[in-house]
């Protein structure tokens, strides 16, 4: 890199004055300093180097808003991040336009899609098979509906204690329920 490329404000400056050589060099260090950027931030190499172009040419654009006194980088990031986000937007606006509506998939599904089948009621004689403990805090926190930490404080017990016999207990009942 040539000391050009070390003062992007003096190149900047230059380049509003006139100088051709100082615009085009900024125009090529700008365009190293931002292809890392964008390339943390898209996918495609493609859309790296297109979304580069537009880039370059908003800064083209926007040239005559640059306040001398500032710093580059940052104005330049500042025209970056609002061109990636447009561009992400318009690519995500595709995308939502091509997603199926949800809408009409209610009309295909049956009414009980989330429902399994099974309540507390439904494997309660399973329930009375686990072991005593488990079996109460199953019954306190499904069929009355406490919490685990009301559970706990119920059968002096610690939370993490109660969370840890119910989660056996479901591995229990879930290995029964499936040889069933």
């Amino acid at each position: 890199m040539t000391n050009r490329d070390d003062n992007l404000e003096d190149l900047m400056r230059q380049s509003l004055a006139g100088d051709q050589r100082a615009y085009a060099e900024l125009l090529r260090a700008t365009a190293r300093l931002l292809k890392p950027f964008l390339s943390n931030r898209l996918r495609q190499s493609g859309e790296v180097d297109d979304l580069l172009q537009e880039i370059l040419l908003s800064i083209h654009k926007a040239r005559h808003t640059y306040d001398g006194q500032r710093p580059y980088k940052p104005w330049a990031y500042a025209i970056a991040k609002f061109r990636l986000l447009d561009h992400l937007r318009a690519h995500y606006a595709d995308r939502l336009r091509d997603a199926e509506d949800y809408d009409e998939l209610e009309e295909i599904l049956p009414d009980d899609v989330t429902e399994t089948g099974m309540s507390y009621e439904s494997i309660s004689a399973e329930v009375e098979k686990l072991p005593e403990k488990q079996a109460t805090i199953l019954r306190l926190m499904h069929h009355d509906g406490y919490t685990a930490r009301e559970v706990a404080a119920k059968m002096g017990m610690n939370e993490s204690a109660v969370k840890v016999a119910a989660h056996r207990a479901y591995k229990i009942l879930r290995e029964r329920l499936e040889r069933q």
